[in-house]
């Protein structure tokens, strides 16, 4: 068969097994000294390499790799599945054999067109004697080394040795290197793609004695330098330029010298590490030198490791500054990707040493490290340093020193918790100080210093501050709890209580009214004081229980011996629980635990001592369990563990009020919806130990066991209205429930039913509140609304609170609310509603209009927006009859108008909406204030607040009804007038701006002033003024007639009970006709008053019937006032004649006529009016009040309301 054929037979066969595959076939022939390896990476049957052979080439023989003798000829059949160009690969390996002077072959030559289709590798094998080098010179392109694949496809590749390579170093063309210096068994390789042109000589290999590379170094002062290799590495000495020393794998370089050094191997950076080793030194408050220094070129092609030794006082701590990108912590099985790796090694007190590590590119720049340090850098060959790797700064190490007194029979243990950082607790001073890592006790009442060798010893240590507590046989000494203690306030502290009696007592723990509730061991409470009750036994101690403030627990009694404990973190407030300690009764127990189950629906966990593990064998403990009355509970067990009795068993027993001792197991059902007090016992057995022993945790769940009140409320007889009931306690017993669902608050919508339970809820302690919708979308067909409080089913229990209606509105309309009184009342502070109902108006927001009830000064209230009333009465049921009318309106251009008619009695207060809080920003409010006609109005803001406006500004206008001028108009940043003065009705507005701070509002005084009448005031002037005129007159006729008139003319007095005289008695030696005693003469009055009239005060003050010519003066009897009659010595003579006499007679003064009846004992001589002034005169002070007359009835008219037209 011709290869034709057996190629086209293989392509069939590998089609139909496998998939469409390529096919060639060619010849080889190997050169001398070459070895020709074909070989693919797949499988068999995906792949093969086939040598044909046979009469008529009718053998062959497939594998995945094939070896190709030197010099013989064979064909070879590629086929596979995939491209063959990418499938195969061939390598051509070659042997250079040198000596110590010469090599064989001289040249590297190839076979250029071998297998050209396939990637080619052509690999030499350097063999040369010990100290021998060998040369190979590039020809044509040089190389340059990269550490990426080549572009051009040809890739060279030189390995130091072939038993290590990853060793190895890669080149591609185009660039310097013409030589490639290599030594026994390198592998030198040139990879090149399918297809490529490979010249046919590549190199020259000659061969020499081994010339190793030289070098010069400088060690500083303080350095040492460290040539080192593996000594199982291939062979290469360090040696002195002089020879004089040499070493295979280890040179040290110190002394502060230049060095020559002569190395046996081309490459030693390849073979030998280095490491330069640098002290630094440091005192208290500084280093020498203040950085770790790094000559950035010094043996860069090796890899280095610089270490700087840092050594430093006691107590002194150092600070290291990494500049640059800082570093970042790894842990010590870690490498670094770039090669640099930072460790950092502290040597602690103890004398262990600590050793971090770290990577570039990091967060951490500042390291602080207590003691003596080490840093090393270890840095990549040809890797770049910065001049400073770091700055050290040192300082004495920050300690802290504590002042503590112990009080008596107590002990302070300092106790450490971490290992980290490096820290000392010290006691005392001096030399009598004593010093520990670990753990320190101070027991002496005195004042001790305590001091810590590191800043922040609450980092590092914990306080247990313990109490012993003495108890006799009856009792227990001691304070038990600390209120609060200053010791260690920023450390994790435990406060411990240690208590013992005697062996058959137990001790008692009382907790205050909250109780304690129990947790997990291994939880923590939440208000950080967590408690923990241990009592100890013979077989070691046994955790009672861990309990946090506020459960049920309210005892705890534990036998013999035991400990409370108080865990509170650092910075707490010491808040402990006031728990009493006594000595209680005797006991078998390890623990009695009493508890007062909470009222209402509760569930309450408890575990036994030492829970999650084993409850001490052979022993009991025992729950007191107070179940409030009229509840049941329940027994529930959850996780337990049984243990294996070696002898007796596992009981649980459960006894009521002296009853029979119910004993169960722990499988067997526990007490379900029983009631009354109960106690529960634990008992268990000598358990197997190899095994798990008894452990429990179960749940004691209480609920109430009353009647509800039930209560059915319909609401589809009310349209709109809705029902609220909350509770205004926390009390849990109180439980609500609607449609058998319990909730918190029940709401029962309009327009349905629903049924109500009340479960042991005081009335006092529930709110029953009500509301209703009213909704208006066209103001024009929306009729008035009477707002009444609709009668609630009832069934319920408590009165109702408050309802509420919400009136909605189109953003056209508006509300106008008028009250059925006629007249509303706005409750301001100072001037508060007292009547029993209340309404409360707001706006939909909430933003409060104000409080008003009945029978102010408001007429109307009118609001441009969706406004909800509340309304609260002392008593509902007695409230009958609508509280106000609604009425829906076109829009206001304000957003609250009032219609006031001030009180003639009292002044008016009006007060802004939400007062004192404030307006709405933006907002207006405006007064219609009705002036009676016959007033006028005064006007005084008593209260205003202005803000710190943000945008526009706040108003105050004040204008007469009808009038465009503005009698007030003021912003925020202008004073207003105290108080107006206004003639008429008057509109008052106010307008907010939007505040930046602060709030508008104001409070308004009106109080109405009758206004002055003209012409009662001229007439009241000018009708005096015309008597005084004819009373002038008068006196003037009358006194011109005296001096005309002589006549006489008898005047008689009568005088009450006997008379001393009468006119008929012959008393006077004259008779009346010849007698002229009674006639005064004519008498000059300028002469005789005219002192008095020169005084104008005096003239003054007289009244105006008083002015005219006065011509007596009257002395009243000043006798005796017992009834009895004075005795009258009559005179021996007559009274001489031609004298002035005293009296006068009546018509001949203007002075009123004396009454013609009997004069009684007060109005008679004998007596003196007070109201008369001691003077010449007896004047009157004063002639009594001027009553004020009305001079018409005008002003008693009612005045015609304000209409909507004349405004």
């Amino acid at each position: 068969m011709r290869l034709p054929d057996i190629c086209a037979l293989l392509g069939v066969l590998f089609w139909t097994l496998f998939q469409p595959s390529e096919c060639l076939r060619t010849a080889v022939r190997p050169d001398k000294g070459s070895t020709v390896t074909v070989s693919t990476e797949l499988p068999l049957d995906q792949c093969a390499v086939c040598t044909v052979s046979g009469v008529n080439d009718t053998q062959t023989s497939c594998q995945t790799s094939i070896t190709l003798v030197p010099e013989e000829d064979v064909t070879l059949l590629f086929n596979c599945s995939q491209p063959i160009e990418q499938s195969y690969a061939v390598t051509i390996t070659q042997t250079i054999e040198c000596t110590k002077d010469a090599c064989s072959p001289k040249t590297a030559e190839i076979q250029p067109s071998i297998l050209i289709e396939f990637t080619r590798t052509f690999t030499w094998e350097v063999k040369a004697p010990e100290k021998t080098g060998v040369s190979l010179d590039i020809l044509g392109e040089g190389l340059m080394q990269t550490v990426k694949p080549c572009t051009n496809g040809f890739q060279y590749s030189v390995v130091t040795s072939k038993t290590n390579s990853n060793d190895q170093t890669e080149y591609c063309r185009g660039g310097s290197v013409t030589r490639l210096d290599v030594l026994n068994e390198a592998l030198v390789s040139l990879r090149v793609k399918p297809k490529a042109q490979v010249e046919s000589v590549l190199f020259q290999a000659s061969a020499g004695p081994l010339k190793g590379r030289t070098m010069e170094i400088t060690v500083g002062s303080n350095t040492n330098v460290v040539f080192s290799r593996d000594p199982e590495g291939p062979e290469c000495e360090v040696c002195t330029a002089d020879g004089s020393s040499c070493s295979p794998t280890e040179k040290i370089l110190n002394n502060a010298e230049k060095h020559s050094l002569e190395f046996s191997c081309l490459k030693p950076e390849d073979m030998y590490s280095v490491k330069l080793d640098k002290k630094m030194g440091c005192t208290t408050s500084s280093c020498t030198p203040a950085a770790g220094e790094v000559d950035p070129n010094l043996l860069k092609d090796f890899k280095r490791t610089l270490t700087w030794d840092i050594s430093v006082p006691e107590r002194t701590v150092l600070t290291l500054d990494f500049p640059g990108n800082g570093l970042k912590e790894i842990s010590g099985t870690k490498n670094c990707q770039e090669g640099y790796q930072f460790s950092v090694s502290t040597t602690k007190s103890d004398g262990k040493i600590k050793t971090k590590s770290y990577c570039k590119g990091g967060t951490i720049s500042h390291l602080d490290l207590p003691g003596k340090t080490t840093v090393t850098v270890e840095v990549p060959k040809d890797g770049e340093m910065d001049p400073t790797a770091f700055n050290v700064k040192a300082a004495p190490r920050g300690s802290r020193m504590l002042a503590v007194t112990p009080d008596p029979n107590t002990n302070i243990i300092i106790i450490r918790k971490n290992n980290e950082p490096d820290c000392t607790v010290c006691m005392d001073t001096g030399p009598k100080q004593k010093c520990n890592l670990e753990f320190l006790r101070i027991t002496d009442p005195r004042n001790t210093s305590v001091e810590f060798s590191c800043p922040q010893p609450q980092d590092i240590y914990d306080v247990e501050i313990n109490r012993e507590i003495d108890c006799t046989e009856t009792s227990c000494s001691g304070n038990i709890v600390q209120t609060e203690s200053s010791l260690f306030p920023d450390f994790n502290r435990t406060f411990t209580w240690d208590f013992k009696v005697v062996s058959t007592r137990a001790f008692q723990l009382d907790f205050p009214e909250t109780g304690m509730k129990q947790i997990s061991n291994e939880d923590a409470c939440p208000d950080d004081h967590t408690y923990t009750v241990v009592t100890y036994l013979r077989s070691g101690p046994a955790t009672i229980g861990t309990f946090c403030k506020g459960g049920p627990v309210t005892t705890i009694l534990a036998r013999y011996k035991g400990r409370v404990s108080l865990k509170v973190p650092a910075d707490a407030k010491l808040n402990p629980v006031d728990f009493k300690v006594t000595v209680g009764p005797e006991t078998n127990m390890v623990a009695i635990v009493k508890v007062n189950l909470p009222r209402g629906v509760s569930n309450t966990d408890f575990i036994t001592a030492n829970y999650p593990n084993e409850f001490p064998d052979n022993q009991k403990t025992q729950w007191d369990f107070t179940v409030p009355g009229m509840h049941n509970y329940t027994v529930q067990f959850g996780d337990h563990t049984t243990p294996e009795c070696l002898s007796g068993d596992v009981q649980v027993e459960y006894n009521k009020g002296g009853k029979k001792v119910t004993k169960l197991s722990l499988t067997d059902p526990q007490p379900q919806h029983q009631q009354g007090n109960f106690n529960m016992v634990l008992k268990n057995c000598e358990t197997n130990r190899t095994l798990q022993g008894l452990s429990l945790k179960y749940r004691v769940s209480v609920m109430r066991s009353g009647h509800p009140v039930l209560c059915t409320v319909d609401l589809t007889k009310h349209q709109g209205v809705s029902l609220q009931v909350e509770k205004l306690t926390s009390d849990p017993n109180c439980e609500l429930s609607i449609n058998s669902k319990v909730e918190e608050k029940l709401n029962v919508a309009a327009g349905t039913k629903a049924d109500l339970s009340f479960l042991d809820c005081p009335s006092q302690d529930v709110r029953l509140t009500a509301s209703q919708v009213i909704a208006c979308q066209n103001v024009a067909s929306c009729s008035a609304s009477v707002l009444t409080v609709p009668k609630l089913d009832s069934c319920l229990p408590m009165p109702l609170h408050s309802f509420s209606w919400h009136l909605n509105i189109p953003r056209d309309g508006t509300v106008d609310l008028v009250s059925p009184t006629g007249t509303l009342q706005q409750s301001v502070p100072g001037h508060r509603c007292n009547q029993p109902v209340l309404l409360h108006v707001a706006e939909e927001d909430g933003f409060s209009v104000g409080d008003f009830c009945f029978n102010g000064t408001i007429q109307k209230l009118q609001v441009h927006a969706n406004v909800s009333i509340t309304a609260t009465a002392h008593n509902f049921s007695k409230t009958t009859g609508p509280l106000l009318n609604a009425n829906f309106s076109q829009e206001i251009p304000e957003t609250i108008i009032y219609r006031v008619s001030p009180g003639m009695l009292s002044p008016t207060v009006l007060a802004t909406p939400n007062w004192p809080e404030g307006m709405k920003p933006s907002s207006t409010v405006s007064w219609i204030v009705n002036v009676p006609s016959q007033y006028q109005a005064l006007v005084q803001f008593a209260n205003v607040s202005q803000p710190k406006c943000l945008e526009r500004h706040t108003a105050m206008i004040v204008k007469k009804l009808g009038y465009e001028e503005e009698l007030m108009s003021r912003r925020e940043d202008e004073e207003p007038e105290k108080q107006l003065l206004i003639p008429q009705s008057f509109y008052l507005n106010m307008s907010n701006c939007i505040p930046e701070s602060g709030n508008f509002g104001a409070v308004t005084k009106i109080i109405l002033q009758k206004k002055l009448d003209l012409l009662a005031i001229i007439l009241g002037i000018v009708i005096p003024l015309l008597f005084l005129l004819m009373v002038l007159a008068v006196v003037c006729i009358i006194l011109k007639k005296k001096r005309d008139d002589k006549k006489n003319k008898a005047s008689s007095i009568y005088i009450g009970g006997e008379s001393i005289f009468r006119p008929g008695d012959k008393h006077f030696t004259k008779s009346r006709p010849d007698n002229n005693s009674h006639v005064y003469a004519s008498i000059d009055e300028m002469m005789v008053y005219g002192h008095l009239l020169n005084n104008s005060s005096y003239a003054d003050s007289m009244q105006d019937h008083f002015t005219g010519i006065q011509v007596d003066s009257y002395n009243t009897f000043t006798g005796p006032t017992n009834g009895e009659m004075p005795v009258i010595k009559e005179p021996d003579h007559e009274p001489e004649m031609d004298q002035y006499k005293t009296f006068l007679a009546p018509s001949e003064t203007f002075i009123p006529s004396r009454p013609r009846t009997p004069i009684d004992r007060q109005d008679s001589l004998g007596f003196q009016d007070r109201r008369m002034v001691d003077n010449e005169l007896y004047t009157f002070k004063s002639t009594g009040e001027i009553n004020t007359i009305r001079l018409s009835g005008a002003d008693m008219e009612p005045q015609p309301p304000i209409t909507e037209e004349s405004l």
